[in-house]
């Protein structure tokens, strides 16, 4: 292993032409080029020098090292340069991977935010159901991993993980426009029990035949989609009815559809993990605090 003092030095005897030279230009003393230069020929195993008359002469390891010295200096420096930038906050790369539902809410006003104060990071966005988007963190896929969780059904969160709450979502049920229990503000379960269902992601329809379950009932699921679109596109021609999280409703729009409040209410909890050692990592320290700020300007869901 070389010290990368060492061969800063030696590229300066080098250039200098003596020790005496490469003393003055670094500010050293004579016998501190001395024994820098005997300590780096030790880390190589043979001499860097040989004596020509009053000057000195490299070596054949001499000039081979020569040779890669500058290379070795640029990259440092170059490397010193990339790990500046990323302490500062002027460079940096962090991956996300949400449910689509935060894909289409709190990334946007997260990211705006962030490339305003921050344009030089650089977020790439990826998209997975919890527990595939917790997993992918796991398997170092991403930086950030945004899940949600439902209260009746609780999740083992790995110790290596740091789980940061970012809102509470309210379920709602949808429902065609014209059906008779879209005249209340909110709708019970109960008055549910006799309709079609139209299920979401795994974890979702686990929820959905939970709740039921707890009031005794078990729902008439006819179709199962995580796609958001195309639940409220299946609502409106009358296939059945769903229960959907506010943060979905709050960038679909379907105009044959409503959305009522669930009685008592039901929420899901949106989080976010990073790995603990992850949480130094300045600019995923930074897109964290983003989403929480952006979660928080959401409370309403």
């Amino acid at each position: 292993m070389f010290d990368s003092r060492h061969i800063r030095t030696f590229h300066q005897v080098v250039t200098s032409g003596s020790y005496s030279a490469a003393a003055r230009e670094l500010g050293y003393t004579q016998p501190a080029i001395t024994q820098q230069m005997k300590a780096l020929e030790r880390s190589v195993g043979v001499p860097l020098f040989t004596r020509a008359g009053r000057g000195l002469r490299l070596t054949e390891a001499g000039e081979a090292l020569a040779r890669h010295a500058e290379t070795i200096l640029d990259s440092l420096a170059s490397a010193q340069q990339q790990l500046g930038a990323l302490a500062r906050l002027r460079a940096g790369r962090v991956r996300v991977c949400a449910f689509p539902s935060a894909n289409a809410t709190l990334i946007p006003q997260a990211m705006a935010r962030l490339l305003a104060d921050h344009p030089g990071i650089r977020v790439e966005l990826l998209e997975a159901e919890p527990p595939e988007s917790v997993d992918r963190l796991l398997r170092g896929e991403c930086d950030i991993a945004l899940a949600f969780q439902y209260p009746g059904l609780p999740v083992e969160v790995p110790p290596e993980l740091v789980e940061t709450p970012l809102l509470e979502d309210q379920l709602t049920v949808l429902l065609p426009v014209g059906h008779p229990l879209a005249r209340r503000h909110g709708v019970r379960l109960a008055d549910l029990a006799g309709e079609r269902w139209i299920a979401g992601c795994p974890r979702c329809r686990a929820n959905l035949l939970h709740i039921c379950a707890e009031e005794g009932w078990t729902p008439d699921i006819v179709f199962t989609t995580d796609d958001n679109l195309a639940v409220q596109s299946l609502v409106a021609a009358g296939v059945g009815i769903a229960l959907m999280p506010a943060l979905v409703l709050s960038f679909l729009c379907h105009a044959k559809v409503t959305g009522r409040v669930v009685e008592p209410h039901q929420r899901r909890r949106v989080l976010a993990y990073v790995l603990r050692e992850h949480l130094r990592v300045p600019a995923t320290a930074l897109v964290l605090a983003e989403l929480q700020r952006a979660a928080a300007a959401r409370s309403g869901c």
